[in-house]
């Protein structure tokens, strides 16, 4: 046992707590160092029915153990008839042994993690020890490893992690690195697929929440969010009971995490380059919902930072995705059965209305919605930037009148092929959502109507008889997207989006925002792509 210097009492251990509360248990890990092949041994606190490690701190311990997501997963437990696992004092055997039975349960699973890179400042683990060259069933917890003597405390300095962990030397490598994985994401129990991990998916897409359940060749293994009940609402009980929530404060978890093979970040621009860049720098590949950065500099760094990792970045333009979209892309450009295009018009009205807090999270009409559709103008015409740009909007919303920004615009751009583009962007719809799309030509036309399930029209004053929101319109979108990404983790395919592509798209989406906010054109024949710092501009 351990004590503080210059103490007179004993430090309060991780035993003592298992013991004064009985939902926690005290989990030995083997580990191995990087340089010198020192072994030692490592204690984690758990709660046994969350399966997760519980920081070293007692308002900490109390405030989960009261928490809503505990009691539930007590109850879980109940129904299901599976008791916890009590945790043993002793050193987890290796993959083969006869205990292994047990090596498929999250609680073991968890274990594993690679709990490095998360500091805080607890300092309640014992660490001991022992001879490079003696093996893993040689160690113990209270005597003598197979009467070679008695296992003597590291003296180097302990580094502290942040789950109730502290170690000594180097960086530890937990031991196996292979392990089976858990069922998550419709896979059964020692299944295999791609390691995931969501974060700020209270605030993504339904179609996206929808995908990663059905999907069967990905494993969502973390969910990361604050918002607990906007997670609750987007996934059943039984998907959470077997993917780990956690707090953002505790994602050092998720990215050391060595099953985790690609991260999706639903959370706004203003929060997601942080997380992506975390993520890259930590080996992940990256899917970003929304856009990577308002911020030019800071777009460009996440781009380049994918580029010197060899990891990919994937933004969520997802509209590239849709089926009756794609079938459009293929007449304009493979067929050539429309002739020299003149003319395309766009149609966008979300339905239902998303709120002031999700629309100005998302960077305004312009960066959120009307984003999207110049995407899909510019890839349908095979031009990067259009020469000129005109927008006309209003704010019917006084909150949003408030936040200086519209709920229903106009936007105008002309190509240099000469080609004439209209896009109508309103952030509500009164019946169903909106999605039209019509591409003229020298030689004929084609149109992209509303994909309503029972095809029928109607536009009197009574209700839809199936309204569908834009989460439904773009369900299968979002799916071939997310198919995409995993295909990008593999290595079977390059991200479909290159930083210039958007770098540029974005700043046509910023030329639209201000010709509304100046009333005049904006003209980007001459600009160049590093004109401004930033790509959001301000009237």
């Amino acid at each position: 046992m351990l004590f503080a210097p210059g103490m007179g009492r004993k430090k309060k251990t991780l035993h003592d707590y298992a013991a004064e509360f009985n939902d926690l248990g005290v989990k030995r890990q083997l580990v191995e160092q990087h340089n010198s092949g020192e072994r030692t041994v490592l204690e984690i606190l758990y709660c046994k029915s969350c399966e997760i490690p519980v920081r070293v701190r007692r308002d900490r311990i109390l405030e989960h153990l009261a928490s809503a997501r505990h009691f539930r997963n007590r109850r879980l437990a109940k129904l299901w008839d599976r008791k916890p696992s009590h945790l043993s004092p002793e050193v987890e055997a290796p993959p083969g042994s006869p205990g292994e039975s047990d090596s498929t349960s999250p609680l073991a699973l968890q274990s594993k993690l690679i709990l490095a890179g998360n500091c805080c400042s607890s300092s309640s683990l014992v660490s001991r020890s022992c001879p490079p060259s003696q093996s893993a069933s040689g160690v113990c917890s209270g005597g003598s490893p197979k009467g070679k003597g008695v296992v003597t405390p590291s003296v180097s300095a302990p580094r502290t992690c942040g789950l109730g962990l502290q170690a000594s030397g180097p960086r530890p490598r937990l031991l196996p690195p292979d392990v089976a994985r858990p069922a998550f994401g419709g896979w059964k129990p020692g299944g295999f697929g791609t390691g995931l991990a969501v974060f700020g998916a209270g605030s993504g897409s339904t179609a996206l929440c929808r995908s990663l359940l059905e999907e069967s060749r990905c494993q969502l293994l973390y969910v990361v969010d604050d918002q607990r009940r906007e997670v609750e609402g987007l996934f059943s009980q039984e998907r959470l009971a077997h993917t780990m929530l956690l707090r953002a404060a505790d994602a050092d978890v998720v990215l050391s995490d060595p099953r985790v093979t690609g991260v999706i970040v639903c959370s706004p621009p203003n929060e997601a380059s942080a997380i992506v860049l975390r993520a890259l720098r930590a080996g992940k590949g990256v899917f970003c919902e929304r856009l990577p950065s308002l911020d030019r500099n800071i777009a460009e760094s996440c781009f380049d930072e994918a580029d010197r990792r060899g990891r990919p970045l994937v933004c969520g333009f997802y509209k590239r995705f849709d089926p009756a979209l794609q079938y459009l892309y293929k007449r304009v450009n493979e067929n050539d059965s429309l002739g020299r295009i003149q003319k395309i018009s766009a149609v966008s009205r979300l339905y239902p209305q998303p709120s002031v807090a999700a629309i100005r999270s998302s960077g305004g009409i312009f960066h959120g919605v009307a984003v999207h559709d110049i995407d899909i103008i510019c890839w349908m015409l095979g031009e990067t930037i259009p020469d000129t740009v005109f927008s006309l909007g209003h704010a019917f919303c006084a909150e949003l009148a408030s936040l200086n920004d519209a709920d229903a615009v106009s936007v105008s751009m002309k190509f240099p092929s000469g080609a004439i583009a209209s896009l109508d962007v309103s952030q509500h719809c009164n019946k169903s959502c909106d999605q039209r799309l019509e591409v003229y030509g020298s030689e004929g036309s084609l149109q992209m109507e509303n994909r309503n399930p029972l095809g029928i029209s109607d536009h009197s004053r009574s209700p839809g008889p199936c309204p569908q929101s834009a989460a439904d319109r773009f369900r299968d979108a979002h799916g071939e997207l997310l198919r995409h990404f995993l295909r990008t983790l593999r290595g079977r395919e390059a991200p479909f989006f290159s930083k210039e592509q958007y770098l540029w798209t974005v700043q046509v989406a910023a030329a639209a925002e201000q010709s509304w906010k100046n009333g005049s054109a904006v003209d980007l024949r001459h600009m160049a792509a590093n004109s401004t710092t930033t790509i959001k501009t301000e009237a």
